[in-house]
């Protein structure tokens, strides 16, 4: 049974798929075709970075917020580059998986366990 939480699941998720479109056409247009293996293993250098900006901050390193802007743009691009190259549909996969975590958090707060 939803919650009052339930409402307040994501539900743009049209604008996922456009944007994923054109990521595609345009990777298509202007760069040679590589594999999902590409992409993923660029995906995962991405959230490198990512990471490794993080733990200079939690570090105290003072990071200029467009760097951190920067690197979360490089994980957006190489996770859509990935999901075309893997003919994943990420919005839908979203939205699925957003279904299944909030049916999962309903279910353990009625259960009276803690959320994991």
């Amino acid at each position: 049974m939803p919650d009052r939480f339930t409402h307040h699941l994501p539900s743009a998720y049209e604008a996922i798929e456009r944007l994923q479109k054109q990521f595609d056409e345009y990777q298509r247009l202007a760069f040679p075709e590589r594999g999902a293996n590409f992409f993923a293993l660029e995906l995962n250098g991405e959230a490198g970075e990512l990471a490794n900006l993080e733990k200079k901050a939690w570090k105290g390193k003072r990071i200029d917020a467009a760097e951190f802007a920067d690197e979360a743009a490089d994980v957006l691009i190489a996770l859509l580059n990935y999901c075309n190259a893997r003919c994943v549909n990420l919005a839908r996969a979203a939205e699925e998986k957003m279904i299944r975590i909030d049916d999962n958090r309903v279910k353990e707060n009625q259960d009276g366990r803690e959320m994991e």
